[in-house]
């Protein structure tokens, strides 16, 4: 199982010239929901991830956390070594990014349903790893590629975006419509 994630973690993570990252397979990267909240953790917070301060964040025992980290590192998604700080890999930020951008995204479009923004991150939480890449990049392009959600800046990458221009479907209906 480690050798197949690890496979799929190299395939997924292409750097090209214009974008480190392609990420157009990242939806087979399977992690726990637990494991995608730690390292969104230490993605958010990079000087407070010691394995004590994960521990006391999570309310879990610290022994939990140093067991889930070393299944990540065996990922390749971050270095740790016990008693010091965990950071994320190059591979771990990249896909750190997209977890807090699926977040955020989904957080936001459930504003749009009447949730205050406390509700929506709550309920986003819930199920955002049920939740495509496919469906996130729709959902981002339909919205206009916002830059803020309810719980921070949303970033974006030219797979979605096409560095921030419109997809060519939407240049092309732009331009029948002219």
């Amino acid at each position: 199982m480690k050798e197949k994630n690890l496979d799929t973690l190299q395939n997924i993570f292409i750097f090209s010239k214009h974008f480190s990252i392609l990420m157009e397979d990242i939806d087979r990267l399977l992690i726990s929901p637990r494991k995608a909240m730690y390292i969104k953790f230490i993605y958010e917070n990079p000087d407070n991830t010691k394995t004590t301060e994960i521990a006391a964040h999570f309310r879990v025992d610290p022994s939990t956390v140093t067991k889930t980290l070393t299944e990540l590192r065996s990922m390749g998604l971050l270095s740790h070594e016990p008693y010091r700080t965990t950071t994320l890999t190059k591979t771990g930020a990249h896909y750190a990014e997209y977890l807090v951008r699926r977040h955020r995204i989904l957080g936001l479009v459930l504003t749009h349903y009447g949730l205050s923004p406390q509700e929506a991150c709550q309920e986003a939480a819930l199920f955002e790893n049920s939740v495509s890449k496919v469906v996130i990049d729709s959902m981002c392009r339909s919205m206009g590629h916002p830059m803020m959600g309810v719980c921070g800046r949303i970033s974006h990458d030219p797979c979605c975006c096409n560095g921030f221009e419109p997809a060519q479907e939407d240049r092309d209906l732009q331009s029948s419509i002219r």
